[in-house]
């Protein structure tokens, strides 16, 4: 069983994830998962579906601290793959289309002056 398929079945978080949530939800920086260079471990049973919602062995993932935590790992390899990255393991997921979407948009200015900020589905803001 790796970390990700022991998390999902209700383990509690390791030290360093746990960590890890704690900063994202104190608002500091994502973490650097394109320096990561884990080992990997396969491809587990999570699919992010076309609406944005998030699934793990067919069933959603109710708790939305989880999916926020696992979105700041989650990186799209050159071969086109996504994968959650963590700093000792790598595992493949499946998704549907994007991985994210945006709810909402706010544009402040108009024509080419125009500063566009949209808010995602898992609550990160992209300008």
């Amino acid at each position: 069983m790796t970390f990700l398929s022991g998390l999902m079945q209700g383990e509690a978080l390791p030290r360093g994830m746990a960590e890890l949530q704690a900063e994202l939800a104190a608002g500091r920086s994502l973490p650097p998962v394109e320096r990561w260079t884990p080992e990997y471990c396969g491809q587990i049973d999570l699919r992010i579906a076309r609406d944005g919602a998030w699934y793990y062995i067919g069933t959603p993932i109710a708790r939305p601290a989880l999916v926020r935590l696992f979105s700041t790992i989650l990186r799209k390899e050159p071969d086109g793959r996504y994968c959650l990255v963590t700093p000792v393991e790598m595992a493949e997921i499946t998704v549907e289309d994007a991985p994210f979407l945006a709810v909402q948009a706010q544009c402040k200015g108009e024509g080419q002056a125009a500063d566009w900020s949209f808010l995602t589905n898992v609550g990160d803001t992209v300008t």
